[in-house]
């Protein structure tokens, strides 16, 4: 046998006894090998996509991405609709295989800095991709004379705590937009809380509250029907969903950002080439034409980002609105 040629391949050490030739090969290097061929083989079964309860959202999103992926994997994809807190508790303890992943929006990492889980958003879960961003809209009655988010603000600021402003409840991704909104206009408004988006929607287009940052699929019929007045998007840069109108940051409330996601994570502990694949393929099929299309029919912007993108934003999301949610005292409903 050709020893320097053995060397050439990297084989970490060959002994010969008795005429024999025995190659010695470190732990490590069977491992990676190991993980290397289950992702080759990966997946061979179906694979569960645990997500919210039917019929919202995040139900739509985890739907479309199966769609999306089901056929690239070559495996169904089941979509498991659990509601927020129980989808999270569900993965976190779910074997570390990438059969079971949660399509989730932010409520998956802000809930637990309002009421207790019992899971980590972080500790306890491995990132794959961030999916969809969606701003909100900042809207007001026509009643309200602003028709501007620096308007607003000046309005606000001179006859502090008389505008009010809706949302779904207390802890919810709207309330927790317009405290931030709220903190960094420096601004004092009235808190009015809803039992669902519906209802906060059917006040404010009947003027019994002033405004609202809403959900854009909710408020934008109205808006063009003319009975909202639209003054700004909430993302960070301007929305090619909403290309005429300002954001929030660009109007006077400069840093101000705030948007609908939604994210797909796997158990702490899941083998990285899986992860790996599972990102690559999912964001893969999310960059398609059709796929985007569809995403944005539903008022989504594909996103499509790296693990470590993802994880980025979940801690500064967390850094940023548990000070907002700590200095208001916000606790879930």
């Amino acid at each position: 046998m050709d020893l320097t040629r053995l060397t050439a391949i990297a084989l970490p050490q060959v002994r010969c006894m008795h005429n024999r030739v025995f190659l010695i090969i470190p732990s490590a290097l069977l491992a990676t090998s190991a993980s290397s061929a289950f992702a080759q083989a990966y997946p061979s079964k179906p694979i569960r996509m645990v997500t919210a309860e039917a019929g919202g959202a995040t139900d739509l999103v985890a739907r479309l991405v199966a769609r999306e992926i089901s056929g690239p994997l070559g495996q169904q994809i089941i979509v498991d609709n659990r509601n927020a807190l129980t989808s999270g508790d569900i993965v976190s303890r779910s074997q570390r295989d990438g059969y079971t992943v949660l399509v989730q929006s932010s409520v998956h990492w802000i809930s637990p800095l309002m009421q207790s889980t019992y899971y980590d958003p972080v500790r306890d879960f491995a990132p794959i991709t961030l999916i969809d961003r969606a701003p909100n809209i900042l809207v007001v009655h026509p009643a309200v004379s602003a028709r501007s988010v620096r308007e607003l603000v000046a309005l606000a600021k001179a006859k502090p705590g008389t505008l009010n402003y809706g949302t779904a409840g207390s802890g919810t991704a709207n309330h927790l937009a317009a405290e931030l909104f709220r903190t960094m206009a420096d601004i004092k408004v009235v808190h009015i809380p809803y039992r669902g988006t519906a209802q906060s929607i059917a006040d404010l287009l009947a003027g019994r509250i002033h405004m609202m940052i809403a959900n854009a699929g909710a408020a934008a019929p109205h808006v063009k029907a003319g009975k909202l007045v639209a003054l700004a998007v909430t993302s960070a840069q301007t929305s090619a969903l909403y290309p005429e109108l300002p954001t929030v940051t660009a109007s006077g409330v400069s840093g101000y950002a705030s948007e609908s996601v939604h994210a797909v994570l796997a158990p702490a502990g899941t083998a990285a080439a899986v992860i790996d694949k599972l990102h690559r393929e999912i964001v893969t099929a999310l960059k398609t034409p059709q796929a985007k299309e569809r995403f944005l029919g539903a008022g989504l912007e594909v996103a499509g980002s790296s693990p470590a993108e993802l994880a980025s934003l979940m801690k500064a999301d967390i850094a940023r609105l548990g000070k907002v949610i700590k200095d208001a005292g916000i606790r879930a409903e």
